[in-house]
Order: structure tokens, then sequence, then C-alpha cells
């Protein structure tokens, strides 16, 4: 609406409504004797321009840009909330201190806004850094972690007695409440050897998930922190691909979302060109990918459980970059994402 802007006019020079001191203040007359003459008549005239609204700062201050930025997010939330999240965590993410925390104070955030989030950790790292400390060679194979026996009982200690509980207690620290398990208990993954057990050991694949020890845990808030070791029906225990067992877990679960933190920007189009990412892709195109050995070595893996969990019945997979600050709400809370998802 145009409002008109208003004039006044024909006052005297002597009248005295305001006065100016000396420093340029408007002050207004404190003598109580002072007597005014009547106000002369004044007219009104409109003119036809529209009234200035003032323009908001360049810089907004850390208050203002903090609400503007919940605004923008509540688009999202309404979009996730109530939906289940898989997140598997390992990688740069899982090394560095400061994005152990990002992402950490990520998920929390996330199931405070409405989100269930659970979430499915490696440790490859810290399995190597024991190995180390015991002189035992670690050896892969595309992508998988050879495990004869004796690396098998480090990988159970390491991921079920340590990094698991690492995990439970800085989500629990950082103001959520967390429960860890592994895929043993409540035999929520029933493991059975790998094709190629004859080359990688006791590396397993997934053969059932029974998510119903989950469940109870997420419907009342609690964040699940799952670690990728799982037994046969023998008690058998095997190491499980990380990012497998979460594929597995989503599409068991109805996730809504499969995230799957990496130390790579996502898929490249030319894996020697980090510019080169490939910000959506569906099924088809990712597996044209892999025949034409774009995808290779231990993204393999990743894209593979990326499409089985896809094929499952979970909507979307991502693979985002875990050594970016916060990539986590990147990808859920925005349209840009974080990295690549790959839709069914």
């Amino acid at each position: 609406m145009m409002l008109a802007a208003k004039t006044l006019t024909s006052f005297p020079s002597s009248f005295p409504l305001t006065s100016k001191i000396p420093n340029g203040k408007i002050c207004r007359p404190n003598n109580p004797n002072l007597s005014f003459p009547s106000p002369p008549k004044f007219s009104i005239s409109a003119v036809a321009e529209p009234v200035q609204i003032p323009a908001f700062p360049d810089s907004l201050t850390p208050d203002q840009l903090r609400v503007d930025v919940l605004s923008e997010s509540l688009p999202f939330i309404q979009k996730f909330r109530g939906k289940t999240i898989v997140v598997k965590y390992g990688g740069a993410a899982m090394k560095s201190p400061e994005l152990r925390e990002s992402v950490i104070n990520d998920l929390v955030l996330l199931s405070c806004v409405g989100l269930r989030p659970v979430l499915v950790h490696g440790g490859g790292p810290e399995i190597n850094h024991w190995l180390n400390r015991l002189n035992i060679q670690a050896v892969f194979r595309d992508g998988l972690r050879v495990t004869d026996a004796e690396t098998m009982e480090i990988v159970s200690m390491v991921l079920v007695g340590k990094v698991n509980k690492t995990l439970v207690s800085l989500i629990n620290k950082a103001g959520a409440t967390a429960v860890g398990l592994s895929g043993i208990d409540g035999r929520l993954m029933t493991a059975r050897p790998s094709p190629k057990a004859a080359e990688l050991g006791f590396v397993g694949e997934v053969a059932q998930v029974d998510p119903s020890v989950l469940r109870p845990l997420i419907d009342n808030n609690h964040i699940p922190v799952v670690t990728s070791v799982a037994a046969d029906n023998l008690g058998q225990a095997y190491n499980i691909n990380a990012d497998t067992a979460a594929g597995e877990l989503a599409a068991a679960l109805g996730a809504e979302k499969l995230i799957l933190l990496t130390d790579v920007a996502g898929i490249l189009e030319d894996r020697d060109d980090p510019q080169s990412l490939v910000k959506e892709i569906d099924i088809s195109g990712v597996k044209k990918m892999i025949d034409e050995g774009k995808v290779a070595g231990g993204m393999i893996p990743k894209v593979s459980c990326c499409i089985r969990s896809l094929a499952q019945g979970v909507r979307t997979a991502s693979i985002i970059d875990g050594r970016v600050p916060h990539s986590l709400l990147l990808e859920i809370m925005t349209d840009q994402g974080a990295g690549t998802m790959i839709t069914g």
C-alpha cells in the first residue's frame, strides 16, 4: 500500500515548540511561565512518494544471524521430522577431534529437532593403530580388510570395547542419550562368511537384520550407536564392512535417508579432479560409472551398499565429505547438500 508523505508549512520563525542548544541537541523549553502565541493555521499537502523503509544493516548481529538460519531450516526440519536417518561414521571425521565433535553435535541437534538418527561406525584407523602396536600388518583387498583369527580378535576388542563406548560417552556428554550395540546384541545382525572368505578370512556379509532391539530405543528418542561386528548362527564373530552394515540397517528400518561419511568429496566424474563432483545421480547412472571404471577401489563397497539399500526401500543415499565441518547438517538442512546423493 502506498502511503503519502506529509509536509507541514506556515510555521513562524518565532514558534518556540523546540529550541536548539549549542551542542546541536534538541530540547523542550523548561520555563513554566513561558507563554506561546496561538499556533497559526497550517496546511497538509500530500505527495505521491512511497514511504522509505529502513534497510537492514549489511552485517547481521550473531543473534540475528542465528535466528535467520533457524528460520531457513524450518522446511527441512518439517521434511525429516519423525524420519529415521542412518549415518555411517568413519574415516577422517573419526580421527580428527574437531571433526568428531562436529559430527556428534550435528547428530544431537538432529535428534533434538525431531529426527531419529542411528549411528553406525567402523574404526579402521583405530584398528590399524592397535595392529601396529602389536606388530600385525594390516592388509586390504578391494577396499576390504583381510581378517584372520588374530586380527578378528583385535577388531572385536577395538570396535566393541573401545570405539563404540567412546562414541556413546561423547553423545551423552553432548546432551542426548546414546545406547551402544554391536551386531551381535539382540541378534541385530546375523553374519555369513564372505564369498571371498578364502582370501579375506573372517570378513562377513549381513545375512539377516532383526531391528526389533533398535525400535524401542528409537521410539524413546535414544540414539543407537551400532558397531559393525556380527556373528553367524554358530557364534563365530565376523568383521562386517561398516558401509554395508549401515545400508542393511537402513533398509531394515525403512529409513528415509542413508548417509555415508567418507574421506572424499563424493562421487567424482574424474577421480583426479576434485571439482568434478557429481551432485545427484540415479542407480542406473552410478552403475554405468562402475562399469566405466570411474568408481573403483574403496568407493565400490560404498556405492554398492547405497544401491542395495535404495533397492530395498530407502528413499535416498548420500556419500558426503566427512572432512567438512558440519557436513551432516549441510546434507540434510540445505538444498545444495555436501556430497553426492543417489536416488532410486
